[in-house]
């Protein structure tokens, strides 16, 4: 029997080490006396040729691990008994011991590198076995192998010599780490004891036929011969089907576990357990804001290893520098000293380290170390497997990433890093859920910025940036502990603060006022900076957040009446809520009678610059207050219920003039966005249907941009009206990407045909890095997802040349044409357009757009 436990030595105590040593010796030394006092009196009966035939049977024996697998367990073990039994009749014990274990330990200690220890283990074992089972086998006089006897006698010499070095095998198992328990002992057992009697078994048949016609061994090579092959090809198929099934197994259990925060665990304790490997470690040098992590499964031990000051090694080192696997084993030594040396350093026999790779780059290093058993070592197959491992977990930590820089994307300001509006609303949410104090109140304070249109008029967008930055870094460094900064969008910002009633909220805002009006230097000029400033706080002005949040613009609103000054919400106050309620009627009549328009702004394809289609964005030209702007009417729609007919007049608007479009030979689609309100219409989508129907445009050529809080509502359940939608055959589109609910989670699970970025990340992407790093991620999480990525509020060539580098499928923005009405959007096609040659699709031609 073979000890093939993986054995810590280092690990063990020095008094631990001198008792296993001192065992290993006695027993060692015993078992050679023992067999040398048999040898003595049976040297004359040695065969020379029973000499080289047991020789080179011992080598083969010991050299082969049979594995197969019985109802998905796997059993191994090898056919040492064999030689054993055949010694018995042909050899002296000794002759015999020293047969077996010069050429087998020293080929396994060359091919291995395993310890001395290991190896002194080995044969301590090999001695107690030739000794004790060649003592039971003279204690009888049996001695011909044509007799049943001597097989019974055999036999039981056997069992009864394996059952002991199973005890002494146990024990230095349990000294050196877990000993073995319940199932797992029982089924070793089995496994161990029936090995014993089958390689018996076939040692004795092997000695009768020896024993009957010398020449007739050779009969019993072919059939060995044959058996090995089948059995090789056995196990290449059985290694095959095992790998399949750990890989998809491994590629499930990665995938669960980067939605709970276990992806380390999963990836490398199922990489340690494929490769077969006693320890697997995961490292990933510090890139951006991640640390640097070094985690490591090792075998026999629950959890991970986590040792981040560990220094990279040659070995690490160079996978990481050249991006090449390193393997180093019994089957593909190394020359490199420096390896060899890293090697030996780490107190390992052998190493797979492979590359994490992200597209051209490398971003960490996956490595097995210790391949299981003193005669097995890492082949050809299991580097093929460690890079295909490598390749699941580059992207599975790429994908970790991105979705933890999205969600982080989703509740920050991309210009400032402060909360946004949503992270803001989730805060106030949860501050109103904790009971304050006697006298306390949680209060919004908020910041409207003076000037800021000025600075970006007078010295540009970046000045005003700049500005805005400035700003937020001071409301941070003077707002107390516990406080909350957010920037809402535009010039506005706020505070949410705990404070002694409304008269403390009053003193806290007037000293964020005051630390803001420090002179700030742009270029040649010096700032005043200053802001109006609004208060609500709870429970006196509201008690739910969006109330709150409300009533603080109400105030603030109010506040820049009288410049820099503080004011503190109060019901009349609401007049400017009032004059929205005043649209009401109005738009109702508006839609009523089809006075509102549709302007069209163009959407360009940028690999070949064909116009695809058109964006359909409404109009109010009030009578009285003139051009009412959308961010007005829209919102007072929703509220009201008018968002419905209002939806329904601009989709029916958008394909009647789509369908005009066709007729006169123009190959084109629009995009009509869809709130949420539409989205919870049960009806919306045979409503859509029959308009299609009556307009005669073809489902396809219909784009429905929605927001993605209206589609993740929940996303186990997706919303039905999406999926007739989708079912229907129009076109959907996640509008304003990166600004809401961004998660792969969330969007590999809608049925939706592309991702629409927000503008917000188009315009800043030429000049912020941040900006374009989120753009460049969205587009590459688009294409692996199989879907198209617009790019919306493009505006210079420098922004244009960026996206088609990263592969953005379409763009538009005022670089091509602002939104126009139908009439001057058709001038400027014939204008900034040609006809594509090729043949026409429904009679129609494409157009290509010639200049921007």
């Amino acid at each position: 029997m073979e000890s093939d436990s993986s054995m810590r030595w280092v690990s063990l105590s020095w008094a631990k080490r001198i008792i296993y040593a001192m065992s290993l010796g006695c027993i060692t030394a015993s078992a050679v006396l023992f067999a040398l006092t048999f040898s003595l009196e049976e040297y004359q009966r040695i065969s020379w040729p029973a000499v080289a035939l047991l020789g080179m049977l011992a080598v083969l024996c010991d050299q082969v691990n049979l594995r197969f697998v019985i109802r998905r367990q796997t059993s191994s073990f090898n056919l040492g008994e064999i030689p054993l039994v055949l010694s018995l009749f042909w050899l002296p014990p000794l002759a015999f011991l020293l047969l077996r274990e010069l050429p087998g330990q020293l080929w396994a200690l060359v091919r291995t590198r395993s310890a001395p220890i290991k190896q002194l283990t080995n044969f301590a074992v090999h001695a107690l076995d030739v000794a004790l089972v060649s003592y039971l086998f003279r204690s009888v006089d049996a001695r011909d192998p044509t007799q049943a006897k001597t097989w019974v006698v055999v036999l039981v010499a056997v069992l009864i010599t394996n059952g002991v070095t199973s005890v002494v095998i146990g024990s230095a198992i349990s000294l050196v780490q877990e000993p073995l328990r319940g199932p797992e002992l029982l089924r070793y057992g089995v496994t161990y004891f029936g090995a014993a009697l089958l390689n018996t078994s076939i040692g004795l048949v092997m000695a009768l036929v020896f024993d009957v016609n010398h020449v007739a061994i050779a009969l019993l090579a072919v059939i060995f011969t044959v058996m090995l092959f089948g059995y090789g090809a056995y196990s290449r198929v059985v290694r095959q089907h095992k790998t399949l099934n750990h890989l998809y197994d491994f590629t499930k259990a990665v995938s669960s576990a980067r939605h709970d925060g276990g992806l380390a665990d999963a990836l490398l304790l199922r990489a340690r357990e494929l490769l077969d490997a006693e320890r697997a470690t995961l490292w990933l040098p510090k890139q951006g804001s991640y640390p640097e992590l070094r985690l490591s499964a090792q075998e026999g031990l629950a959890g991970l290893i986590d040792d981040p000051h560990v220094a990279a090694d040659a070995i690490s080192s160079r996978v990481i520098d050249s991006g090449v696997t390193v393997v180093i084993s019994g089957r593909y030594p190394t020359a490199d000293p420096v390896l060899r040396a890293a090697l030996t350093q780490r107190g390992i026999k052998d190493i797979i380290a492979v590359p994490l790779r992200s597209g051209s780059a490398i971003i960490g290093c996956l490595e097995a170390m210790n391949r299981m058993g003193d005669l097995s070592t890492f082949g050809a197959d299991d580097v093929q497997l460690a890079e295909t491992l490598a390749a699941h977990a580059a992207v599975a930590v790429e994908n970790s990433r991105l979705v933890d820089r999205l969600r982080h994307d989703a509740e920050h300001d991309a210009l400032t890093g402060l909360a946004n509006r949503r992270r803001f609303a989730s805060a106030v949410a949860a501050a109103i859920q904790v009971q304050p104090a006697p006298g306390e109140v949680v209060a919004i304070i908020e910041f409207d910025v003076d000037s800021l249109r000025d600075v970006n008029e007078t010295l540009g967008h970046e000045a005003g940036d700049r500005l805005l930055v400035e700003v937020g870094r001071r409301l941070e460094s003077e707002s107390p502990d516990g406080a909350l900064v957010a920037r809402l969008g535009g010039d506005e910002f706020t505070v949410l603060v705990r404070a002694q009633g409304i008269e403390g909220a009053q003193a806290r805002a007037a000293a964020l006022q005051h630390g803001l009006v420090e002179p700030l230097k742009l270029d040649k000029f010096t700032l005043d900076v200053g802001a109006a400033v609004g208060i609500a706080v709870y429970p006196e002005h509201g008690d739910d957040a969006a109330t709150l949040l409300q009533r603080a613009d109400v105030a603030t609103y109010a506040a820049k009446n009288n410049p820099r000054s503080i004011q503190v919400y109060r019901p009349a106050l609401e007049s400017r809520s009032l004059q929205r309620l005043g649209l009401i009627s109005e738009l109702r009549r508006a839609i009523d009678d089809a006075a509102l328009a549709v302007f069209y702004q163009p959407k360009v394809a940028l690999g070949n610059r064909e116009l695809v289609g058109m964006e359909c964005l409404v109009r109010w030209d009030h009578p009285e207050h003139g051009l009412v702007p959308p961010d007005e009417f829209i919102p007072v729609a929703e509220h009201t219920g008018l968002v419905g007919a209002l939806t329904r007049l601009v989709l029916r608007t958008s394909l009647e003039q789509c369908r005009a479009w066709v007729d006169a030979g123009t190959d084109i689609g629009v995009a009509v966005n869809l709130s949420a309100r539409s989205l919870a219409d049960p009806d919306f989508a045979e409503e859509l249907d029959a308009m299609l129907r009556e307009t005669g445009v073809a489902p396809q050529r219909l784009t429905l941009e929605i927001v993605e809080s209206a589609m993740v509502g929940d996303v186990h359940r997706p919303n039905p009206t999406l999926r007739k939608l989708f079912a229907l055959g129009v076109r959907l589109s996640v509008d304003d990407f990166g600004t809401g609910y961004s998660s792969l989670s969330y969007l590999r699970r809608l049925p939706v045909h592309e991702v629409k970025i927000d503008k917000s990340f188009v315009l800043g992407m030429a000049t912020d890095s941040g900006d374009l790093g989120i753009v460049r991620a969205i587009v590459d999480l688009g294409r692996h997802l199989g879907m198209a990525v617009v790019a919306e509020g493009v505006e210079s060539e420098m922004t244009l040349a960026l996206l088609e580098e990263m592969g953005c499928d379409i763009a538009q923005g005022f670089l091509f044409s602002r939104p126009l009405p139908a009439e001057r959007i058709e001038a400027w096609m014939r204008q900034r357009t040609q006809t594509e040659t090729g043949a026409a699709v429904d009679g129609a031609q494409r157009l290509r757009v010639v200049s921007a």
